[in-house]
Parts: C-alpha cells; sequence; structure tokens
C-alpha cells in the first residue's frame, strides 16, 4: 500500500461562507483498522480520516449537508459509514460501493437502505480494484432500480469518454465524478468534456464538480480547471454539484487547506443564485435532502 499524503490539519475558514443548507456531495471516512478491517489489496487507508475530523472539517467551512461516500478501502463492508451515519445525523446521507451488490445479500441492502444510503459507486479504475465485470454490473444497474436509488461513476484516470459505452441504457439517476477527468491542458474542448456534455443532454445524468486541484496541471490555485467546470455549469447548471472529496484520497501531494477547494468552486460559479443552485438546490434534489 502506497504512503499518500493525508488531509490538512487545519482547515480555516472560507473567505466567504456558502449559503445555508450548502452540501458536500463526495467525501470519505476511515477508521481503526482494529475496528475496521481493510480489504485485501486496498490501494490506501487512512485512519486518521474519522468521521469526527470530517464534521469538524464541514464546521469550519460552513457545510450542513453531505455524502459519505464508501472508499474501495473497505469493499463490501460498509460499517464504517453506517457508523458515521449513526453518528453524524440526518443531515448527512450515504453512497455504497457497488462491489456491495456482489457480495452481500438484499437484507443488507435493506439495512443500508434504512440507514440513509440511496445510492451505489461503480469504480471503472482498474488500478484501485473493486471493478465489476460487466454480468455483475448490469445486475446491480436492476438492483439500483429496484430500490431507487442513483449510481455513480467514478472515471477513468484517462477520463469519462472511454467508458460511455458502459452506461448506454442505463436510465436511473447517474453522477459522474470529478469532471469526468478531463484533461485540462486541453481545456474545454477536451474530449472528455464533449462527451460529458452528451450524457447531460440525456436528462438523467448529473457532474460532481471536484478535484481541480488534481485535475489542474499548472497546480495552485489552479487556474487551469475554472473553464472546464465553467463550461459544465453553463451547459446543465440544475444537474451540477460540488464536493470536496476529503480526505483527499492517494494524494502524492499534500492536499490543499479544503477551505481553498471551496474558493475555487466560487470562482467556478461568481454568481450567488448559482452557487446555491449547486451547493444546495441540485443535491438536495439528488440526493433526497
Amino acid at each position: 500500500m502506497a504512503d499518500y499524503k493525508p488531509f490538512h490539519p487545519e482547515p480555516r475558514k472560507p473567505s466567504k461562507m456558502p449559503p445555508p443548507l450548502t452540501c458536500d456531495s463526495q467525501f470519505h471516512v476511515l477508521g481503526d483498522p482494529e475496528t475496521y478491517p481493510t480489504r485485501p489489496g486496498a490501494a490506501y487507508h487512512m485512519p486518521s480520516a474519522t468521521w469526527e475530523r470530517a464534521l469538524h472539517m464541514h464546521r469550519q467551512l460552513g457545510i450542513e449537508r453531505g455524502v459519505i461516500v464508501q472508499t474501495t478501502t473497505y469493499g463490501a463492508d460498509h460499517s464504517v459509514v453506517l457508523d458515521g451515519l449513526a453518528s453524524m445525523g440526518p443531515n448527512y446521507k450515504g453512497c455504497a460501493n457497488a462491489l456491495v451488490f456482489a457480495e452481500k445479500d438484499d437484507a443488507y441492502l435493506e439495512t443500508m437502505n434504512a440507514a440513509g444510503i440511496n445510492g451505489a459507486r461503480f469504480s471503472f479504475r482498474q488500478a484501485l480494484g473493486a471493478v465489476l465485470d460487466d454480468a455483475a454490473f448490469d445486475a446491480a444497474v436492476g438492483k439500483l432500480r429496484d430500490l431507487g436509488w442513483y449510481m455513480k461513476v467514478q472515471p477513468e484516470q484517462t477520463g469519462i469518454a472511454d467508458s460511455v459505452g458502459k452506461l448506454d441504457g442505463v436510465d436511473i439517476p447517474v453522477l459522474i465524478d470529478h469532471m469526468g477527468r478531463p484533461d485540462a491542458a486541453k481545456g474545454a474542448d477536451d474530449v472528455n468534456i464533449t462527451a460529458l456534455k452528451k450524457l447531460l443532454d440525456r436528462g438523467n445524468f448529473w457532474v460532481m464538480l471536484s478535484l481541480g486541484e488534481k485535475i489542474s496541471k499548472t497546480g495552485a490555485p489552479w487556474d487551469d480547471v475554472v473553464p472546464l467546470a465553467q463550461a459544465l455549469i453553463a451547459h446543465a447548471p440544475e444537474r451540477c454539484v460540488w464536493a470536496s472529496d476529503w480526505p483527499h484520497p492517494v494524494s502524492p501531494k499534500q492536499p490543499p487547506n479544503d477551505a481553498e477547494l471551496l474558493e475555487l468552486f466560487y470562482r467556478y460559479a461568481p454568481d450567488e443564485a448559482v452557487q446555491k443552485q449547486i451547493l444546495v438546490d441540485n443535491p438536495a434534489k439528488l440526493f433526497g435532502f
């Protein structure tokens, strides 16, 4: 397991507080491996990234809602997310790892559903493992439909364009992570931005404005990712959400202070009405707050 950099230990207040009921649409919680065993082959672990530290970060940034997304670290064992939801309260919901459909039974799914988990994340990133084969993927989509859950997609390192075919015929809500992982050096004409716009045109696809600090090729203050996010916002402002991606898994460089990432979002969407739409209204609709 590689030695990746941890989250910033002292999140500061942002330059401007976000609107009430702002939602962090993706963050992860981890914990003591004695309590939450790491699955074999996990790409990373960060036992200090507890729900308590996540909640502290949210309070500093003025975030009142959030979605705990199960990491690949624990695979189909969602104990850490279930414990986090029980502790953090009704302003938090969860998103499962899709391995749960292949490894757990319907009773486990119902337990998660009752706890506030109402989506599942599918990884197409072979390097992280936890990727379903085609038959298991199709079966999982059927389970999502039956449960009334949304699908979440983590694109490959090369972007979403190569995986679009896998999403043909998926008619439930689908959230594409990390702006589709575009190549910032190619700007808003990158093939991944073009492919993502076509998905957004289908009406049931959403995009998560996140990971700008890693997508950027120029580094802080990440000027090169601003036009990418702005292109997506201009195309479908009603289906964009924002996320911190705390604690910034598999970061070879020290992650920024999380307040800087919220301030980067303000540059994506300078208009306060659009900020509220993306931070509050859109996630409330998608996640069911």
